[in-house]
């Protein structure tokens, strides 16, 4: 018992810093993720990368404001039925669920803090959240094409 003693004694305030950290990460906005340019046309786009699960899942809930020309890439590893909610997102939103060539699949406007459940029409790999109307006052609509890295052709 008592080299497990000392072993405990050893990891359990790693174990502690690595469960606050994670609970952490979830209490405040995530503004450091890696970013991308997309366009949108004419229109060029600065977007955040959420790729990894927990990314994902934090999106931009907690943030209180995001610029007209920001917004949010989500990129998924297999094209699937991609399902979004607003649960602590503080911002009105609109996702577009894109293809893997970049064409909008379908747009859903989506109300802050809400639970209510937004799907692609179809199997996709990217969601791309920006500010509620930004697609709209653009005339960006379903079958739409948008161009950046995350949507080039794999070699």
């Amino acid at each position: 018992m008592r080299p497990f003693s000392q072993l405990f004694r050893l990891l359990a305030p790693l174990l502690l810093a690595s469960f606050a950290g994670a609970g952490l990460a979830q209490e405040g906005p995530q503004l450091d993720l890696p970013r991308t340019q997309l366009a949108a046309g004419m229109h060029h786009l600065d977007v955040q990368l959420a790729t990894t699960p927990l990314q994902r899942q934090i999106g931009l809930m907690n943030r209180k404001e995001m610029p007209q020309h920001e917004g949010m890439l989500f990129i998924f590893e297999e094209p699937g039925v991609q399902c979004f909610w607003m649960k602590n997102t503080l911002l009105p939103l609109t996702a577009a669920f894109v293809d893997d060539a970049g064409v909008i699949v379908n747009l859903a406007d989506m109300k802050p803090q809400t639970t209510d459940s937004h799907c692609s029409a179809k199997p996709v790999r990217f969601v791309l959240e920006m500010n509620q109307g930004w697609f709209a006052k653009k005339g960006i609509k379903a079958g739409y094409q948008l161009a950046g890295q995350p949507f080039a052709p794999k070699r």
